[in-house]
């Protein structure tokens, strides 16, 4: 495998307030890959949204990256530690949008009400290219064409209001794109659509990245979405990487108990007639109440006495995956 587009080793990004520090990223590792998809996945507080927005600099006060890399091989073949730039210094804002696009989680909020989609997309290709406003504004119909919205020489006039969720969905996705990144990041691209509608913008991320040859980066707390789109998945909770590998033997033999539990929610049409849907006991602990040891061990029917008073480290358990649980300890 070639070597990765992106690779974060060992972040910690914490939140420091008067009752006390929030660390709502601990300790994270992983690759992203040209062409290949990357899924975050975990419950709503996990530290997911926050791992992505430390890669693009743009967590708000009070948090800040306290230690950890994130080593961004750039198109030209040099190699920066995203970590090292000034947060708005030139560099990291021709790298936001020109080298990494970001779709998040709700449109609506994203996008203007008071500009036309066209004005907005024009605004994200001239930020990284001065090409002048009329070719800006035939890129940005080109852009609209590329992500499946029809007569986009009509809707590159129209408001964000005037759009269905699906198709302002495909308007963020066209703004990531605008500069021709390497990588997207999609936090929670569908969580606000319904079924179809997100069948066909997983598809389109799909299409659009193997046309481009992009490294995906895909947030969600949907295991059956990561099952149908990503290559590779890292599952976090608290902040923490708990387990990580390829999707194919991570969903066939996963070895963390909390990776077992999520899979165990995702309901299935096998399932008997009004049967229960299986669901993970109590939940994810306040910040400042952080259990000692393993953050799973309240909620984890497997812990041991080791479990409460030391956090487990990363163990290789075979087919390129590892996992932090003391269940694998030599």
């Amino acid at each position: 495998m070639a070597d990765p587009i992106l690779s974060v080793q060992s972040l910690n990004t914490h939140f420091f307030a008067d009752e006390g520090t929030i660390r709502a990223v601990d300790g994270v590792s992983f690759d992203l890959y040209a062409g290949r998809t990357l899924g975050i996945v975990g419950e709503s507080g996990c530290g997911k949204s926050v791992t992505a927005r430390s890669i693009l600099r743009i967590v708000e006060r009070p948090g800040r990256i306290v230690s950890g890399s994130i080593i961004l091989r750039r198109s030209n073949n040099t190699i920066v530690d995203l970590t090292t730039l000034p947060t708005d210094g030139a560099q990291m804002r021709a790298i936001r949008g020109g080298e990494i696009g970001l779709v998040f989680q709700e449109p609506m909020s994203s996008l203007s009400a008071f500009h036309t989609i066209g004005n907005q997309l024009q605004e994200a290709v001239l930020l990284h290219d001065p090409i002048g406003k009329k070719a800006a504004r035939t890129k940005a119909i080109d852009l609209l064409a590329m992500v499946g919205i029809p007569r986009p020489s009509q809707r590159v006039d129209s408001y964000s209001f005037e759009l269905s969720g699906g198709l302002r969905q495909r308007v963020m996705i066209a703004m990531a794109l605008a500069a021709e990144p390497h990588i997207l990041i999609a936090d929670e691209p569908t969580t606000a659509l319904d079924v179809t509608t997100q069948a066909q913008i997983l598809d389109l991320i799909r299409r659009i990245q193997q046309e481009r040859n992009l490294a995906v980066m895909l947030i969600t707390h949907d295991m059956g979405v990561i099952a149908e789109t990503a290559d590779d998945v890292v599952v976090m909770y608290l902040g923490k990487e708990v387990e990580r590998g390829p999707v194919d033997s991570t969903f066939h033999a996963p070895k963390h108990p909390y990776t077992r539990a999520l899979l165990r929610s995702i309901p299935s049409v096998l399932a008997e007639p009004r049967a229960r849907l299986a669901t993970i006991t109590g939940s994810i602990p306040h910040p400042f109440a952080r259990p000692a040891g393993c953050p799973f061990n309240p909620r984890c029917p497997e812990r041991m006495a080791v479990c409460e008073t030391t956090v487990p480290l990363q163990y290789d358990v075979g087919h390129n995956q590892a996992t932090a649980c003391h269940l694998y300890a030599a």
